[in-house]
């Protein structure tokens, strides 16, 4: 005897026809990660440090003090384009600095903005400094290209090799899909792009994987199972079959990520920000985006060589 759970996201029995809306289903996908294309060139992305350069300093004042104030210091130690942003009741502060094209310069800088704080404001804490020179962000940035690149031939490789090349290329194009969209919410949220957010990509892109892996599963099975149903249908069949799975794992995954984006600071903040982001398009993708274009791709090959087996 199985056990059946109590409560189900979905009823037994149901059918949706998700491939009568597949049309516009990508349709509206490309219409998305167009607009995204178009938001990372302009407006562009909200580079972090780790990109951009310069200097980042956590400081906690003995009191609150107004943020003019302390871009008055900042500029009386000939550091006139900082940038100081408070948080709480004014004695937290974040100080950005903008990279010099000498690294010594920039840590000359950081050096002058911590002297200036605690000389006018006794009893200040420097809680952190980050300091990244120009030509180490550029390096950065292009490594966090590459480790996306990579990731994207390393699961086209892997889906390749455990499906048939139709759900390899469906995988992947859906996948760049996913991460133009995330890109695309990066530009418009402002949310600072880091280091921080490659990884949240790459744990999108794994997470996004996943979930298609689970329904391009039971695609297969059925493909067997039911040889002569046409591909259409036994796509929706196992789109339904597999929704359960999907919306739990989705839910689940979603409800862990939240209180993150809640409480978590700055940095832990928009990494669970941007996850949530992505498990919602994950999901929605693995129905809407993945399963059409597999069905572009395969309904002649993929049919006939099963019956044909």
């Amino acid at each position: 005897m199985f056990y059946r759970p109590a409560f189900r996201l979905v009823p037994d029995g149901l059918r949706i026809n998700f491939m009568r809306g597949r049309f516009l289903g990508l349709a509206f996908s490309a219409f998305l990660s167009t607009a995204s294309v178009i938001l990372f060139f302009y407006p562009g992305l909200n580079l972090g440090i780790d990109f951009r350069g310069g200097i980042v300093m956590d400081v906690a004042l003995p009191h609150p003090v107004p943020q003019p104030q302390i871009v008055g210091v900042l500029d009386a130690a000939h550091l006139a384009r900082a940038e100081v942003q408070t948080f709480g009741k004014g004695s937290e502060v974040l100080v950005r600095l903008p990279a010099q094209a000498d690294e010594a310069k920039t840590q000359h800088d950081a050096d002058a903005a911590r002297d200036a704080l605690l000389t006018k404001f006794p009893g200040t804490k420097i809680l952190r400094t980050d300091a990244v020179g120009s030509s180490v962000s550029h390096q950065l940035f292009m490594n966090g290209l590459l480790a996306l690149g990579i990731s994207l031939l390393m699961i086209l490789a892997y889906i390749w090799f455990r499906f048939e090349l139709e759900f390899a290329i469906a995988g992947v194009v859906t996948l760049l899909l996913d991460v133009t969209k995330a890109i695309g919410f990066l530009a418009i949220t402002r949310i600072p792009f880091d280091l921080v957010m490659v990884a949240a990509i790459l744990t999108i892109i794994g997470y996004s994987t996943n979930d298609k892996v689970v329904v391009y599963d039971r695609i297969r099975e059925n493909l067997r199972k039911y040889k002569k149903m046409p591909l259409r249908e036994l796509i929706d069949l196992s789109i339904n079959e597999t929704l359960n799975r999907t919306l739990g794992t989705s839910a689940t995954v979603f409800l862990a990520a939240m209180p993150l984006a809640l409480f978590g600071g700055d940095t832990l903040s928009g990494f669970a920000i941007v996850m949530l982001f992505g498990i919602f398009i994950g999901t929605m993708s693995s129905i809407f985006i993945a399963a059409p274009i597999l069905l572009l791709l395969g309904e002649k090959r993929l049919r006939r060589e099963i019956v044909t087996a």
